[in-house]
């Protein structure tokens, strides 16, 4: 049964094959970044919004980055007003209030669309990847987990701790490979 499975990229590893890393996004400055830059690092990918009641996971994804950039590791951070209108405002003011209340160290991108009309980086991490992974994101700071090939093979919904054993478990275990 299995080997059916996998003739018809039905699992996990098979449908991940199409890369996340093949876009082209535009920093929180405007400025175009070509992910491909990011092949061979370990990465989260989470889109944000400043005015959510998991905003303190900002906190933690600090800590992971510390934790783990010198190892290939990096938070990717998307901020989406999608979710009850919890990101409203312009890249120069969630930029202000990330740096200005968190600190944050890890890169912050424009504000994507992760439901409805998708960003073409969600379209990918929503509906080209694994049965397990795929499927519309539900709200803010939901977590995808990228290997180094560029290969989404996680995904953590938004009340999942980035700090916790789930993740930092599965970031290690990628980043020994």
């Amino acid at each position: 049964m299995s080997i059916l499975l996998l003739g018809l990229g039905l699992t996990a590893h098979a449908d991940t094959k199409k890369v996340m890393i093949d876009h082209v996004v535009e920093d929180i400055n405007g400025k175009k970044i070509d992910l491909k830059s990011y092949r061979g690092k370990v990465l989260l990918i989470v889109n944000t919004a400043s005015y959510c009641g998991y905003t303190r996971q900002y906190a933690d994804l600090k800590n992971l980055q510390t934790q783990y950039a010198k190892e290939g590791f990096s938070v990717l951070a998307f901020p989406c007003n999608d979710f009850g209108n919890q990101e409203p405002g312009s890249a120069k003011e969630i930029k202000s209030f990330c740096e200005g209340r968190f600190e944050v160290n890890f890169p912050l991108f424009a504000k994507v669309k992760a439901k409805g009309e998708k960003s073409p980086l969600y379209k990918t991490l929503t509906e080209q990847t694994g049965t397990d992974i795929k499927g519309e994101v539900r709200w803010n700071f939901t977590k995808f987990l990228v290997n180094q090939k560029g290969e989404v093979v996680q995904r953590f919904e938004s009340g999942v701790s980035p700090t916790g054993k789930e993740i930092t478990s599965a970031i290690a275990k990628l980043l020994k490979k």
